[in-house]
């Protein structure tokens, strides 16, 4: 884990590499209702088969929807978050990675569909639409899901842990999320406003230990953060826990709502990264407007979800649709 931690700089991407990857970020081939006639009701099951889930494991809503920005990030929203390898070499064992749950919930899904249709929904697609679902059963916004993706093949441990294209680390600064984000397509509202997705989810200690026991080496607790949040923490965070988990918005992590935005702004982050939007003009600004009458967040969120579900996708003859999510044609 330390060698994951310590691989992340502050860098400044090559232009040539951001130019690239941006213009992957299209979309091409994606249209709402993709399957309107190989699967009609495809995706009436898998809202069916979320609503059963939520039923009984509601604390599953944040990593299934944190399973599509995992998805999208690493070489597009194209399934290969999901592959199994036999020497654990795939993205799914990548460091960042390893907090992922819910993959059997994606498994239910494609059986469903593949009894209904059999090869037709992709396991791309099942991650976008489920990532949706669990948003709406938690009180969250509705938005039309593009579909039309195809599945990727190539799944690779170091892909996520890469210093230059990987998800962005717990531990970035807002230069290093903008970065990360802008590397894809995505712009500063589209960062503040995916980040909002921890409203809903919870953490391992592991992620934050350091701003409550050692941020600078000299056994400190992290200045920017709100005195009594940390004490609160502690409670429940002993030094060195790697196995507690924490909310990430304490007192309605299984509701999808503003509160997130609510305690950013009482230096309540539970992440470092989570923290780092108050350092920066348009992500503040976007913190006050998310918690005042006017707030445009429901609306924003859906719009910045289509946004990132475009980011590198396979289309047309591009890629498979994989009979089994976690195992390749």
């Amino acid at each position: 884990m330390a060698t994951y931690r310590n691989s992340f700089g502050y860098f400044v991407l090559p232009v040539m590499v951001l130019a690239l990857l941006t213009l992957q970020a299209e979309g091409q081939g994606l249209k709402v209702g993709f399957y309107e006639k190989s699967c009609p009701h495809a995706e009436k099951i898998v809202t069916t088969v979320i609503s059963e889930v939520m039923a009984v494991a509601p604390s599953l809503s944040g990593p299934l929807l944190r399973m599509h920005f995992h998805d999208c990030f690493i070489r597009g929203c194209d399934g290969s978050v999901l592959l199994d390898s036999p020497t654990n070499q795939s993205e799914k064992f990548s460091p960042p990675n390893l907090s992922l749950r819910g993959f059997n919930i994606i498994d239910r899904v494609k059986l469903a569909l593949e009894n209904a249709c059999p090869g037709v929904v992709s396991c791309a697609d099942i991650i976008a639409l489920v990532a949706r679902d669990v948003t709406v059963a938690t009180k969250g916004p509705f938005w039309e899901v593009e579909t039309g993706r195809r599945d990727g093949n190539v799944s690779l441990f170091s892909d996520p842990i890469n210093p230059t294209t990987g998800l962005p680390p717990f531990f970035a600064n807002i230069n290093l999320l903008k970065q990360s984000f802008a590397l894809r397509g995505l712009n500063t509202k589209d960062l503040v406003v995916l980040s909002g997705g921890h409203t809903i989810g919870m953490s391992h200690c592991s992620s934050f230990d350091s701003r409550l026991y050692n941020f600078t080496g000299k056994g400190d607790t992290d200045p920017s953060m709100d005195p009594n949040y940390i004490a609160r923490l502690k409670l429940k965070c002993k030094q060195g826990d790697q196995t507690t988990l924490a909310e990430l918005d304490p007192g309605s992590f299984k509701t999808f709502d503003d509160s997130y935005y609510r305690l950013l702004t009482k230096r309540r982050g539970l992440l470092q990264s989570d923290a780092a939007l108050l350092n920066d003009p348009e992500t503040r600004a976007y913190l006050v407007q998310s918690t005042s009458h006017g707030s445009t967040f429901f609306k924003d969120f859906g719009v910045s979800m289509v946004k990132m579900g475009r980011i590198g996708v396979l289309t047309g003859s591009q890629g498979e649709v994989r009979k089994v999510c976690s195992k390749r044609n």
